[in-house]
């Protein structure tokens, strides 16, 4: 005789309830993910003033509550959190080999994203026009700015606590803030060589050779600073 059968429902294993809720989580990215696609797409063709939320979830053919419940705002859907972590260097850094410091750390995965034509680098078709709808806009490219603040903001706070620099302890901040230089410099050079129509190989070229610029640039301070 079934369960069914005597009135009572079997209770799922543990396994079974791991696997359902990776399930559900890998959907709700997939839709997360595609509800963003599916704006920016818009907002590159027509504008970012221009299209509405209704329009969005009309698009992407979900209801206008599933966009807000993924998206509390409208700029949310610009810089969604798998691209716009504000712990993007925090986790360059955690994620470093014993013999290497924070600065080599960064650059290590920025040279590894290059080369892979990772979309987190800005490697995809439209990256320029997407930059410039960016900057164009007060409210997004505000919110650009106050992200990369929040990245340099976390970082430096990471370092300071690797390193036990006290509260009056510059350096923290200041390789930090070196360290997001960097970055913001590099996208700006991934978007320029995307609008001029560039191929990703050449892009990817150009930018690995600006961070070697810039790494040169940096002190030896700088370089070796955090080596774990």
């Amino acid at each position: 005789m079934s369960d069914i059968t005597r009135g009572s429902v079997r209770e799922p294993t543990r396994a079974e309830a791991i696997l359902a809720a990776g399930l559900r989580d890998e959907k709700r990215r997939q839709t997360r993910r595609h509800i963003a696609e599916v704006a920016t797409g818009l907002f590159l063709e027509h504008g970012f003033a221009q299209v509405t939320i209704a329009e969005v979830a009309r698009t992407a053919e979900v209801s206008v509550n599933t966009v807000y419940t993924y998206f509390p705002s409208k700029e949310d859907l610009v810089f969604y959190p798998e691209e716009a972590s504000a712990q993007r260097m925090v986790q360059m850094v955690r994620d470093r080999a014993p013999g290497q410091s924070a600065a080599a750390a960064v650059f290590a995965a920025l040279r590894a994203e290059l080369r892979q034509g990772d979309r987190m680098v800005g490697l995809t078709q439209g990256f320029g026009r997407f930059l410039h709808m960016v900057r164009a806009e007060p409210t997004l490219s505000a919110r650009l700015d106050a992200t990369a603040g929040e990245m340099v903001d976390a970082l430096a706070e990471t370092l300071a606590a690797e390193t036990g620099a006290g509260p009056g302890d510059p350096l923290p901040r200041l390789i930090a803030s070196q360290l997001g230089w960097v970055q913001d410099q590099l996208f700006r050079e991934i978007g320029t060589r995307t609008q001029q129509g560039r191929s990703p190989g050449d892009i990817a070229e150009s930018a690995l050779a600006l961070l070697a610029a810039m790494e040169s640039l940096l002190s030896g301070t700088a370089l070796s600073y955090a080596t774990r």
